[in-house]
């Protein structure tokens, strides 16, 4: 089994991931979605945790020079911890902006400008809050190598986001191996699977055509 197939039934297993295309979950934005992520959730299971670090790291060896690990707050910060541990690399993080009192940091640690660091993030969705460390880190005179996360929803504006913004992505696991596996396993229907390959190609639109139907 490759690696993204085996990461989402990892996922799958200790809840990190739940599928409802019947009864979704509803989004901080408003849009009602049939997969919630939570990857914090990977961090009570020691065994799966290493191999997630293990994979992360396998995806950071295709970057080139990578020098330190920024981890977008707050989820990635852990996982980004425990990659720069294993990498023995330098770690900072990246705040969604700027903190309120003291020296009002947005980015924490030690930066060193002109190095080139590794941006590490547990979920892809839109790609906005990652996109924007990145922008932070640029300013503040660091260099990208790439971005790498545990999982990704493949939103094709995501996709293109990433290319416009010249960042290499790399993912442990994906929304087309979850899918796979949530199949083949029998935890969803054909049927199911065909709605949640619906969703990923226009959230918005799936979202509203179930609110009217609800």
């Amino acid at each position: 089994m490759d690696t993204p197939r085996r990461i989402a039934r990892q996922l799958l297993a200790v809840g990190a991931v739940k599928l409802q295309p019947q009864d979704p979950f509803t989004w901080a934005s408003g849009l009602r979605s049939p997969i919630y992520c939570d990857n914090r959730v990977l961090l009570s299971y020691p065994d799966i945790r290493r191999e997630i670090i293990e994979a992360l790291g396998e995806a950071a060896g295709d970057m080139s020079s990578v020098e330190g690990i920024a981890g977008v707050a707050t989820a990635g910060i852990p996982h980004g911890a425990l990659l720069a541990d294993r990498m023995g690399l330098p770690f900072v993080y990246v705040r969604s902006s700027n903190k309120e009192h003291g020296r009002r940091n947005r980015i924490e640690g030690r930066l060193e400008p002109g190095k080139r660091y590794l941006v590490v993030e547990d979920l892809i969705s839109t790609g906005g809050s990652c996109l924007k460390a990145v922008e932070a880190l640029r300013q503040a005179g660091a260099e990208i190598a790439g971005t790498v996360a545990i999982f990704t929803y493949q939103f094709p504006s995501a996709e293109r986001a990433f290319q416009l913004a010249q960042v290499p992505l790399k993912t442990v696991s994906n929304y087309e191996s979850l899918l796979e596996e949530a199949t083949s396993s029998g935890a969803i229907s054909g049927a199911e699977a065909n709605a949640l390959a619906d969703w990923r190609q226009d959230p918005r639109a799936w979202s509203e055509q179930f609110t009217s139907q609800a």
